[in-house]
């Protein structure tokens, strides 16, 4: 995603992984509406939508005491089919111009890769692994090296990103700590878990019941998830392991044992891949970098995966840093500028993290009643009671819009504050609102098209009412920002946002609003980063 970004804007990356291609396995599942947004500003929203399950699958997330017995509870969600015609009805904490879509990850990274490798100043190199590296007085310089052996190369670069997972070599190099929660037991995704990515396929026609993206399974002898991969029989299941069972030593017709418990069937079970995890994250890192060393994804941040929100913050990690990185390398913006990555990441990390544990919390604590199984009016009760907290929970889990478009980046020096106090931050209600350092109020317009449509793929000046806003096109040109100017004058724009003048930064996050200019420059230069220049003085270049 970030050589997406920056590959986009010209600058020239070279991006290096020691794996022999983008993941073969299952991965992430939930792609969220506002990472949808970006792969929308980035024109492959539509590719990435057609994939992973059928466009008529449910992706509902249903709760099961076994995938073949007992239904205890459903959160009905649209089909990829259905998403695309109901968004444009959506208002509220819903309006947005993406909806979430439910795709593996190891659908979704082919497209990026492709579309990075169409960028002509984009360098993609899987099979090779960085081994070292060096900072200099104005640059970095790496060594590379093919995964397989070979030999080493040095490339030099003015900076150096560590996309490197939870174990990040970079991060180690530069003596940075994750802070937070970690080795937290749960009943389940607490402890050692493991996964199986395997083909069922009779599942669909043996199971009884209706299909589900999510299928959750709540017994005393098997609890998993279950995550539908291609809607036609690939599934990947995730069970807790019991004391007894050493996640080194599982074989694999014990993988396929803790498959079929949480069926209830003797179905067949092809394994593609399985191994042991470990649940109960919620880490952070204590810095995002240093100089002209950066860290983003799971090497910044890790998470137990409740709620998919690992991924999803990963992704706005490099739409944050992408900009800003291109403006600095460009002389738009100081180097100060890129201060504001940590500044602004760190915090949407730490209330994502929080958000994730909690999710956790809530499905993973609950204990399954012994008779929960019984054909008995006690096994009816206990049947009946944890159908009603997992609706709960799958509403509080999986309808999120709080915490998809409701991340903000208050204080930070890269937002222009008017003042004003945004809504409460809570998970599941969103308030549109333009109070800076947000995302902006979407709309729906009368022709048809989103709003963000509207946007430049850079800076965007929104003109809501009298206001002509001369001032930032000038301090546009003279900063040599890339500047569209979009008139929105309709009383239902001027309402949502609450001024004549909106400024939206390159990542769709509002800079500043106001009802006047006359202090155009001075706030395009504090939000780059670059010191106003004194009265009388040329401007800089």
């Amino acid at each position: 995603m970030l050589a997406n970004e920056l590959g986009r804007r010209g600058i020239g990356v070279v991006l290096v992984d020691q794996n022999p291609g983008t993941t073969q396995n299952a991965a992430a599942n939930a792609t969220q509406a506002r990472t949808m947004e970006h792969f929308r500003r980035l024109a492959f929203a539509d590719e990435v939508r057609a994939l992973g399950l059928p466009p008529d699958f449910p992706t509902d997330v249903a709760y099961f005491t076994r995938f073949a017995r007992h239904e205890l509870a459903r959160f009905s969600l649209p089909s990829s089919r259905d998403a695309r015609q109901l968004v444009s009805a959506l208002s509220g904490s819903w309006s947005a111009a993406e909806l979430p879509h439910r795709c593996n990850q190891k659908f979704i990274e082919p497209v990026l890769r492709r579309h990075a490798e169409a960028l002509p100043c984009v360098s993609v190199n899987y099979g090779w692994r960085m081994t070292g590296f060096s900072s200099l007085a104005d640059a970095i310089e790496a060594d590379v090296e093919p995964s397989e052996g070979g030999a080493s190369r040095k490339i030099r670069a003015s900076y150096l990103i560590g996309a490197d997972g939870p174990r990040s070599g970079v991060r180690q190099a530069l003596g940075i700590r994750y802070g937070g929660v970690t080795g937290v037991t749960r009943p389940f995704v607490g402890g050692r878990m493991y996964a199986v990515h395997a083909r069922i396929p009779q599942f669909y026609r043996e199971v009884p019941h209706p299909p589900a993206w999510m299928n959750v399974a709540f017994n005393p002898e098997r609890r998993c998830f279950m995550p539908a991969v291609d809607g036609h029989g690939e599934f990947a299941f995730h069970t807790q392991l019991h004391s007894h069972e050493s996640e080194n030593r599982v074989t694999q017709e014990e993988a396929i044992a803790m498959v079929r418990q949480t069926i209830g069937l003797p179905l067949r079970v092809e394994v593609i891949a399985r191994a042991p995890w470990t649940a109960g994250h919620s880490l952070v890192a204590e810095r995002f970098g240093r100089e002209r060393i950066f860290i983003g994804g799971d090497a910044a941040h890790l998470f137990t995966p409740t709620g998919g929100l690992g991924y999803n913050t990963a992704i706005e990690d490099a739409v944050n840093l992408g900009w800003k990185l291109a403006a600095v390398l460009k002389g738009i913006a100081a180097p100060a500028l890129l201060a504001s990555y940590e500044a602004e990441r760190r915090p949407l990390a730490l209330r994502n993290t929080a958000y994730a544990k909690g999710f956790a919390d809530s499905l993973g604590n609950p204990v399954p009643a012994p008779e929960i199984e019984h054909d008995t009016p006690a096994g009816e009760t206990a049947r009946r009671r944890a159908g009603e907290y997992y609706a709960a929970h799958g509403r509080a889990e999986f309808n999120i819009p709080g915490i998809t478009f409701g991340g903000r980046y208050d204080g930070s020096p890269a937002i222009v504050s008017d003042g004003t106090a945004p809504p409460p931050d809570r998970p599941n209600e969103y308030v549109p609102t333009a109070c800076p350092g947000g995302r902006p109020p979407h709309l729906w317009l009368a022709d048809g098209r989103s709003l963000y449509d509207c946007f430049g793929f850079e800076w965007t000046l929104l003109r809501l009412g009298a206001a002509e806003g001369t001032g930032f096109i000038e301090a546009a040109r003279q900063c040599s920002i890339d500047l569209r100017v979009v008139d929105l004058k309709i009383p239902e724009g001027r309402d949502l946002y609450g001024a004549d003048l909106a400024l939206i930064r390159p990542d769709q996050i509002v800079a500043w609003r106001g009802n006047a200019d006359a202090e155009a420059e001075v706030i395009v230069r504090k939000i780059c980063g670059v010191f106003p220049r004194a009265p009388g003085r040329a401007p800089l270049p």
